[in-house]
């Protein structure tokens, strides 16, 4: 029941930190929107305490919950506590705004989009409209929380809320982002090097957003601590600024002089977004790869005819870990067992085929959504192969990989199609220039960490990819085609950082860069590299999910 509406309970030593942060005077009246067992509401009693005028009044301490059991729970801690508090059952999207609260305080419920989902959703939509943000469908349900309860500030009052870090870098929390700096006169992140939820997956923030409605803030102060057990300790945040404010803040995780050095090369004409050189894609979906992606045996005792098959490149990206995927290479892969084929008739399919389709009937196959939307279910759409294929989850970094067997690719993968002016150099070069500490770094910040600390990057989030200009890689052809075999041995023996070093040494010949800037690029890439695998070794839970 917790994990269906989103709830995981706050250690006391954040919402002590956060209380403290944002009651200021005796008089301050205090909102805890989902206040679940109302722990919040609790640190708000201790604090009006501290400040000698007694523990809270229920008009002063006010909370919402969904679930009448938790109010009663949570107003019986406060009153245990000395204070009282008054708990209202019901959903806070239903509460009219009353813009009467000096503070705002809590952990708001994360629950994704897969299940935040009909009236729900559209109520979280609806309010946080209300609150001049717009969420698309696919937001998590801590966005309209966050936007929504900045509706019941009086001007001049505070959020202190804790929220998944994922507001730094998905695209639907952008309006989000634009709404803190744009509506509060300061804000401060707060990070955490180690997990706040012991055995919980997501990673969270504090926010700290201060003086609604009294100025918009020009940056972010952001400060980082190991764990929740070192809020109490005096820390100096530093001053970060954003490109802009609904881009995405990762760089606001990096120190400051990797912050520099990373500002360098993205405002150099040596290093260009991904979408320079062209566009990135999402591959086929067949609805059912076990059906449609066959192996050349399997397809062999089908007696599919060879004109109704077409290449592909293996579900999955493993074999996607060098610089090309070559005919031969698909041959091998298809030798061992591995699905190279795509089964896709004509319109008018052969006795063999119209066999193979009416067995994928009788299975259900054609049942299946992405299946029972098209016409005929059993021809998959496809676009012409792509010239290089960047994969999608990553243990390690996003590789792009030249397609030179002409093979067509799955949702596993994206498709990269090169701009005709850049087809030649990229197909031959791409790849391996590539390799470089700039842009292993730079997939760190436009990626997202899932479970297990993979790296995730959509198409959207590959456009921005930093990798090295097409003028730069014509300038360092030769050092990278001098480098070229030693690069592929090192990958092939497993050693992703040996063969970035090399490549990093051709920038540096060919004086594309720096070996000072390229140093402190590999380092910040590292610190955050580290970050996501150790967190990601962590038991598989997500925090409010």
């Amino acid at each position: 029941m917790r994990k269906a509406r989103g709830a995981f309970f706050t250690p006391t030593a954040v919402a002590q930190f956060l209380t403290d942060w944002a009651i200021r005077t005796p008089n301050d009246r205090i909102l805890e929107p989902s206040c679940g067992d109302a722990e919040f509401l609790t640190q708000a009693a201790l604090r009006l305490d501290s400040l000698g005028v007694g523990r809270g009044a229920a008009n002063q301490l006010v909370g919402v919950e969904l679930h009448a059991d938790s109010a009663k729970a949570g107003q019986q801690r406060v009153r245990a506590a000395g204070g009282e508090a008054s708990i209202h059952v019901g959903d806070f999207f239903d509460w009219e705004p009353d813009a009467t609260f000096d503070a705002v305080v809590g952990n708001p419920p994360y629950i994704r989009y897969q299940d935040f989902a009909g009236e729900s959703r559209n109520a979280g939509r609806r309010a946080a409209l209300r609150a001049g943000v717009r969420l698309t469908a696919l937001a998590s349900s801590w966005a309209a929380f966050v936007a929504y309860s900045s509706l019941f500030l009086k001007p001049g009052g505070r959020l202190a809320l804790v929220i998944p870090a994922e507001l730094l870098s998905v695209n639907y929390a952008a309006p989000v982002r634009q709404l803190l700096l744009d509506q509060f006169a300061e804000l401060e992140l707060v990070m955490f090097e180690e997990r706040v939820f012991p055995g919980v997956l997501e990673e969270v923030l504090l926010v700290m957003a201060d003086g609604y409605r009294s100025g918009s803030a020009k940056h972010a102060t952001i400060t980082q601590v190991r764990s929740a057990g070192d809020l109490g300790e005096a820390t100096t945040g530093h001053k970060w600024t954003p490109l802009n404010a609904t881009g995405k803040w990762t760089t606001s995780m990096l120190p400051v002089h990797s912050r520099d050095a990373y500002a360098v090369v993205t405002s150099a004409e040596t290093f260009t977004a991904l979408s320079t050189w062209g566009e990135t894609t999402l591959g086929a979906v067949t609805g059912n790869n076990a059906f449609f992606c066959l192996s050349p045996n399997r397809a062999r005792e089908l007696d599919i005819p060879a004109h109704e098959l077409l290449p592909l490149s293996p579900p999955g990206s493993r074999h996607l870990r060098q610089l090309a995927l070559t005919p031969g290479q698909l041959d091998k892969l298809g030798q061992a067992g591995e699905a190279t084929w795509l089964f896709r008739p004509s319109a008018h399919p052969s006795p063999q085929s119209q066999a193979y389709i009416e067995t994928g009937h009788r299975a259900g196959v054609d049942l299946a959504y992405k299946c029972r939307v098209r016409r005929p279910w059993w021809r998959v759409p496809v676009s012409r192969p792509a010239d290089l294929f960047l994969t999608y989850m990553n243990a390690d970094t996003p590789r792009i990989t030249s397609n030179t067997a002409g093979a067509l690719h799955l949702n596993s993968v994206h498709g990269v199609y090169l701009k005709p002016e850049h087809r030649n150099l990229g197909r031959r070069l791409l790849p391996l220039a590539s390799l470089n500490s700039a842009t292993l770094l730079s997939a760190e910040l436009v990626g997202r960490s899932y479970g297990g600390g993979m790296l995730k990057i959509e198409p959207r989030e590959a456009d921005s990819l930093l990798v090295p200009s097409p003028e730069s890689v014509s300038r360092t052809a030769v050092e990278l085609t001098g480098v070229r075999a030693r690069v592929l041995r090192r990958l092939q023996a497993g050693d992703l950082l040996g063969a970035v070093e090399l490549v990093d040494r051709a920038f540096i010949a060919a004086d594309i860069t720096s070996a000072e800037l390229t140093g402190e690029l590999s380092t910040a890439r590292a610190t955050l590299y580290r970050r996501r695998v150790s967190r990601g070794a962590e038991p598989s839970r997500r925090a409010h999910d």
